[in-house]
């Protein structure tokens, strides 16, 4: 029989879940594993996986009882692979766990098993607990997504946390020529590479001004501020004051933040009105950003008329929705 310490030490490395063929590999016997179970010292938390604990299951507990049940080999994926990452702040209900394409294992309670064609690319080889490496575990969450503001958040969250680049997600987009999100993926990640906000910019010509028929602002218009510095406006409605920032990378580091209110103090000051918008509202909720703009513009004396891209746009109701 396997000394105590042996499986305690294992245990102990994997949030206090064991397998039962991991016991057996170290000289604990089937009856000395029943003889826990019985006495309630253990408790089953999926076939052939154990918890040498009694009172409430933690989150990792579950992400490793999940893990040993699967495999091996087996490696966490989806959002529960994000989790372990550090890119979403909590664990979904159910836990995805991938396995190769040759395997066949079936769903549990709280588990999905998912199989994989990549599966050497695709997990992480030294991580622990077993998951997908954090650019795989994303593309797949981002192509079950119906949101396009769920996928463009995931992307923010991993390269600005640093646990991904965006080149490491571009490579991986690289092997994933038929991704549902190709294309806004790609467009995302161009503007954290290097800031280009022309992506954006042309988003928002497709998805805000055309669809709307919204009139057409000047672009990347250079201002020269009072201290006589050269600052560039994204989007400048001149003729009714009002001037759109778009903010490609969402997230500023503290000194950029001061900048920005600088310059939206410096349209102020001129007498404009400042908008600033990102990919989270541009890509997601277009017609809400058309409509809040078309507000703006009716009250310093644009009287045009927006037009409904569809039948749930805020101005399908008619001209005076969303502008008053």
């Amino acid at each position: 029989m396997a000394a105590p310490a042996v499986w305690s030490d294992l245990a102990a490395e994997q949030a206090g879940v064991v397998s039962r063929s991991q016991l057996l590999a170290l000289g604990l016997t089937g009856s000395a594993v029943a003889a826990r179970l019985a006495t309630a010292r253990w408790v089953r938390l999926l076939p052939g996986v154990y918890a040498t604990f009694t009172g409430p299951v933690p989150p990792i507990a579950r992400v490793w009882a999940a893990v040993l049940y699967a495999g091996p080999p087996a490696a966490v994926g989806g959002v529960a692979a994000l989790w372990l990452w550090g890119v979403v702040p909590a664990l979904p209900e159910v836990v995805t766990v991938c396995v190769p394409a040759t395997r066949r294992v079936r769903d549990q309670p709280g588990v999905r098993v998912v199989t994989l064609a990549r599966w050497l690319p695709a997990h992480h080889p030294a991580a622990l607990p077993p998951r997908l490496r954090v650019e795989e575990a994303l593309l797949d969450v981002a192509a079950a997504a119906d949101d396009p503001v769920r996928v463009v958040d995931l992307l923010l969250r991993a390269t600005q946390s640093r646990h991904t680049t965006a080149e490491r997600l571009r490579s991986a987009l690289g092997q994933r020529p038929r991704h549902r999100w190709r294309t806004l993926v790609g467009e995302v990640l161009g503007d954290v590479v290097d800031g280009v906000r022309s992506p954006l910019e042309l988003r928002w010509a497709r998805d805000v001004d055309r669809r709307h028929r919204l009139p057409s602002p000047e672009r990347n218009v250079e201002d020269v501020g009072p201290d006589g510095r050269r600052r560039y406006r994204d989007l400048r409605y001149r003729r009714w004051g009002l001037v759109v920032e778009l903010d490609g990378r969402e997230a500023h580091p503290d000194d950029a933040r001061f900048r920005d209110r600088a310059r939206d103090n410096l349209v102020v000051e001129s007498g404009e009105v400042p908008l600033r918008y990102g990919w989270r509202e541009v890509a997601g909720t277009p017609c809400e950003v058309a409509a809040q703009v078309v507000r703006v513009l009716r009250r310093r004396g644009w009287n045009g008329t927006p037009r409904a891209c569809g039948p749930r746009c805020p101005f399908a109701a008619g001209p005076g929705t969303s502008s008053d």
